[in-house]
């Protein structure tokens, strides 16, 4: 009985051992990998040291080096009589091998528990996960809310080449507060963007995200706004300020607003009300028939107008139709940039219908709202529609506050000339809320980009 489980005992360790050196092994391997740009600075290093070796020769006249190297002699030729040369040659320097990649490995291990003491991925494995997310494509992202947020999470898994530009007519909640009261540029929607890119900077993005409950004139600010407008006043406008704060939050990509300009929506209504203020829109319960903004064609942030004009991937939503999207588009020079580009451009589509916005509407009535403002041009050359419909909770729920799936209405689309990506990109929690699943979302949109590139 104690002999079998010391076998079992024995046999489980070796398992583990074996298992502990294949993966170091692995790692070893791992450092040289193609684009890593550390296999030539080890050669570099190696004929460093020989080099270094040769200058001490010539130094001390070789007299030194002459008898350790008769030594040496020696010594080989006594291995040479215990093993032929093609036994012994190919040890030795297999042994100056593993010297030399134990020495470097324990070396990486140290700098690594310096700079990431708590990590727990390795150092070669953080490596090659950053050489392949600043080699992915060039994705510029246009919308704002909630589901360009969303939209961000997933997509930083594929490329850390990512632009999202981001509308600034907010002007209800803390973001309508602090433009009151400052004049500053509304920080929220570029708040949720900052926060969604971050680099696995957990505290620093729930702190960006905290709330205040409580304090005269604070209750209902998040911190991330209260900073942005701070970092505004003091760089000098909103474009410095999301700089700076990026390199605090780690963030991948660059956040961008469309415009620095104080814009303030309108919208006229099919009762011929005139609606202002990006807020009060979908609060008028009524038919949007047209929309624009205050000033008339804002002029467009340089830098906005040139990550379109080099981006590889160009992607429109998902988020409120006409106040998160259209918003950008508003910006002429913006909506120039994207119908010039050669890219392959899409648009996702809402998953379900926005009380006060797009109550009723069809997928092809979002196409042909977003066209309708852009004068009639294609932006998008493909729209993304979610494929399967939400429980009968998340039915019932959304039906109450007037709210359906958007339809599907498949020749409508394509007589508007987009083709149709139908997918299963939707998340629905326990008490039927539905949104999009940034992993599963980001996924199918990556996957219809590589075959659209390929395509061309």
């Amino acid at each position: 009985m104690s002999i079998g489980f010391f076998r079992q005992a024995l046999h489980t360790l070796q398992q583990k051992s074996r298992s502990r050196t294949s993966h170091r092994v692995n790692q070893w391997f791992k450092w040289l990998s193609p684009g890593l740009s550390v296999k030539r600075w080890f050669l570099i290093s190696v004929g460093g040291v020989l080099l270094a070796i040769l200058g001490l020769a010539i130094w001390i006249k070789l007299t030194p080096i002459f008898l350790m190297l008769e030594l040496l002699k020696g010594f080989l030729s006594a291995i040479a009589n215990i093993l032929p040369n093609y036994i012994s040659g190919p040890l030795v320097i297999l042994c100056g091998l593993l010297l030399v990649l134990w020495g470097q490995t324990r070396t990486v291990g140290s700098i690594t528990e310096v700079l990431r003491p708590d990590a727990e991925e390795e150092l070669i494995d953080v490596l090659l996960a950053h050489r392949r997310l600043y080699r992915g494509p060039k994705i510029v992202v246009i919308g704002g809310g909630t589901g360009l947020s969303t939209l961000l999470r997933g997509l930083k898994t594929y490329s850390a080449n990512i632009t999202a530009i981001v509308t600034v007519a907010d002007d209800g909640g803390s973001s309508g507060r602090l433009r009151q009261e400052f004049g500053v540029l509304p920080p929220g929607d570029i708040r949720n963007c900052l926060a969604a890119l971050a680099d696995e900077e957990k505290l620093l993005t729930e702190l960006f995200q905290y709330r205040f409950r409580a304090g005269d004139g604070l209750t209902g600010h998040s911190f991330g706004n209260l900073f942005l407008t701070a970092m505004s006043d003091i760089t000098g406008d909103l474009e410095r300020a999301v700089a700076a704060s990026s390199k605090v939050l780690a963030v991948r990509g660059q956040v961008l607003p469309a415009t620095l300009s104080d814009v303030r929506l309108w919208a006229e209504l099919a009762d011929g009300r005139r609606i202002q203020g990006e807020s009060n829109i979908p609060k008028a319960a009524g038919k949007i028939v047209k929309i624009g903004c205050i000033p008339d064609s804002p002029p467009a942030l340089p830098a906005a107008i040139k990550a379109i004009k080099e981006a590889d991937y160009i992607i429109i939503g998902p988020g409120s139709l006409y106040t998160s999207i259209i918003p950008n588009l508003l910006v002429t020079e913006i909506a120039d940039a994207i119908a010039e580009s050669q890219a392959p451009r899409i648009y996702v589509c809402n998953i379900m219908t926005q009380p006060g916005e797009t109550q009723g509407y069809s997928v092809a009535d979002h196409i042909r709202a977003i066209d309708a403002v852009c004068g009639q041009r294609q932006l998008f050359d493909a729209v993304l529609v979610h494929k399967k419909s939400p429980s009968a909770q998340s039915l019932i729920r959304y039906a109450q506050q007037n709210s359906h799936p958007v339809f599907l209405d498949r020749e409508a689309v394509s007589q508007l000339g987009r083709r149709i990506v139908l997918a299963n990109v939707m998340y629905e929690d326990e008490i039927g809320f539905v949104r999009h699943n940034p992993q599963k979302l980001a996924k199918v949109l990556l996957k219809w980009y590589s075959g659209a590139h390929h395509g061309k």
